[in-house]
């Protein structure tokens, strides 16, 4: 355990070969507490920067943290990481922390997560939507499988190479570019390496969900840069189904809102909070 400018960053042993790495920023009396679900292929550091910041500046705590198989977080190598046992850990970690006044937010599939946890017994207030919505299909579940078949070849740069034009915006391809297109950062994932893992087990997910569940008020972001899962009328379907949605269409980004522009997203899930009171 360790403290960094009021943050907390530790480890939740679950059992001997299982923990989840977390960082957590404790908000003033009477704020609420940010929960951030990543992606499959993300980390702490999607959050915990300009946004992390912004949202303890307006006295708001937040909760970052990986997924077993996600750097710093064990896992034993003998399970499969299903997307029950995401939302299970994600529980186990709240519960640890006794957190209250929820706002549970998912980029990409984090978000599907975050939305099956917040009906369980948890104190949510809200619920926050990046990217995530989408319907089963054909076209969906190939993609997902040929991005499994990729990570074997080539790891997980080569699936964010092949992915990054059809998901980004032109400025973030911009700004990655640098460190992107290298064959030499292409190295097979072994059948026991965490992300493969959890991409291996996030083909069983449950995008049938019925929307119709959500009840909290949920923020729904959505960019339309991203040509890879956004289809805009499965996302209409989808959003009549949430029974207090607030829509965020931004035409300029693409999946990764959060990463792409941090300082519009902070703002955007600020807004949100203070809505709610």
């Amino acid at each position: 355990m360790l403290q960094i400018e009021g943050m907390l960053v530790s480890k939740l042993d679950i059992d001997q070969k299982n923990s989840l790495y977390y960082e957590y920023e404790k908000g003033k009396q009477n704020t609420y507490t940010y929960v951030f679900v990543n992606a499959l292929t993300g980390n702490t550091s999607a959050w915990n920067g300009v946004i992390g910041k912004s949202v303890k500046d307006k006295g708001h705590g937040y909760l970052t943290y990986n997924f077993r198989g996600q750097t710093n977080s064990s896992f034993d190598e003998s399970i499969n990481l299903t997307s029950e046992i995401i939302i299970s850990d994600l529980l186990k970690l709240i519960e640890h922390l006794n957190l209250k006044n929820i706002i549970l937010c998912g980029l990409s599939i984090g978000g599907l997560y975050a939305a099956i946890t917040s009906l369980e017994k948890i104190d949510v207030k809200g619920l926050i939507l990046i990217n995530t919505l989408r319907k089963p299909s054909q076209r969906l579940d190939w993609i997902n499988r040929a991005m499994v078949n990729a990570a074997k070849l080539g790891g997980s740069a080569l699936i964010m190479d092949m992915g990054m034009p059809v998901i980004a915006s032109p400025k973030f391809l911009e700004k990655v570019k640098s460190n992107a297109l290298d064959f030499e950062n292409y190295k097979p994932l072994e059948k026991k390496d965490g992300i493969l893992k959890l991409m291996e087990g996030s083909l069983s997910a449950n995008w049938s969900f019925d929307w119709s569940k959500i009840s909290v008020p949920t923020l729904i972001m959505t960019g339309h840069l991203d040509r890879m899962f956004r289809v805009p009328e499965d996302v209409e379907e989808l959003v009549k189904k949430i029974k207090n949605p607030i829509i965020i269409e931004l035409p300029s980004c693409g999946h990764l809102i959060p990463l792409e522009e941090p300082e519009l997203f902070a703002d955007y899930i600020i807004k949100f909070t203070q809505n709610l009171n």
